[in-house]
């Protein structure tokens, strides 16, 4: 999720609103491990409490899909959480989510009352001065318009565009591109925020706005859902990488890049991401802090 607002860590305390998943209880939702055999290697790595502890708990803002949402009995579900359980499963944890609101996540690792954020959240610099990230998948960014109406994101000038509000598409890239019109004389975009993603696709369904940005995942699958009312609206720009999101002071990170990298090595990980239709974005090697590293 390419959201730029953080909260920093002397409001931490007061930002730890975590709801329980469906069915789970205190720490949230603790299911059994999927069928993937740990790896040694990378269960060596992780610190003694979590290893003892035998769960990695995780936090989500499942509102996002097909990345993170919820089933209809509230637990969250997607490939960013299937990809995740599938990495707690090679470190020989259980997954326990957590479902809280995405400005809380990351406050919340900082606080140590969730081990790892997995909410698609985009590395940047900015970000990495909280926390650390150990990056999984490339995104961009990708318009989509109303089937049959062509909509040119770098000359959306007087049109009206939908977007998930505090997104990155909200307060940085659709902002950019209205000051550029308004720059060259022109009329400023309409940024049209909502609170969801199904509300924002729904608003360009509904024809009540001319197009809308999101991430390249999100916008792909909406269209693949739409049943033939919506349309890319452009290519993908602006790749950036996701990553977990992970205290700087607990020591997992480590751990959590040989799993991810297990998962690539032996082809669960691109198995995941094409059962889901995202693997276009797939990486080959797991990083740390990949918008920063040399």
């Amino acid at each position: 999720m390419r959201i730029k607002m953080l909260v920093p860590a002397v409001l931490a305390a007061a930002a730890l609103a975590l709801t329980g998943c469906a069915g789970g209880g205190g720490g949230g939702n603790t299911t059994a491990a999927p069928t993937i055999a740990p790896d040694a290697a990378a269960v060596a790595l992780l610190p003694d409490a979590i290893k003892t502890a035998g769960v990695l708990n995780m936090g989500v803002d499942a509102t996002y899909p097909p990345n993170e949402y919820k089933d209809e009995a509230g637990n969250p579900i997607g490939w960013d959480v299937e990809l995740a359980d599938a990495v707690a499963a090679k470190l020989g944890l259980k997954s326990s989510w957590t479902v809280a609101a995405f400005a809380n996540i990351i406050p919340s690792v900082e606080g140590d009352k969730v081990n790892m954020g997995v909410s698609s959240f985009t590395d940047n610099a900015e970000r990495e001065q909280q926390v650390n990230f150990v990056n999984y998948y490339q995104a961009g960014i990708l318009w989509a318009s109303p089937a049959g109406k062509t909509v040119n994101p770098d000359d959306a000038c007087g049109l009206k565009v939908a977007v998930q509000a505090t997104t990155y598409q909200h307060t940085d890239e659709v902002p950019a591109k209205s000051d550029a019109c308004v720059a060259a004389g022109k009329a400023a975009i309409e940024i049209v925020p909502f609170d969801t993603q199904d509300a924002a696709t729904s608003a360009v369904v509904l024809g009540q706005v001319d197009a809308m940005s999101a991430d390249s995942p999100v916008t792909a699958y909406a269209i693949a859902q739409s049943k033939g009312k919506l349309q890319a609206a452009g290519s993908s720009f602006d790749v950036a990488p996701y990553g977990y999101a992970l205290s700087k002071t607990a020591g997992l990170d480590k751990a959590i890049q040989a799993a991810l990298q297990s998962l690539i090595d032996d082809g669960t990980y691109m198995a995941i991401l094409d059962k889901w239709g995202v693997g276009e974005g797939a990486i080959k090697v797991a990083t740390i802090n990949g918008a920063t590293a040399s």
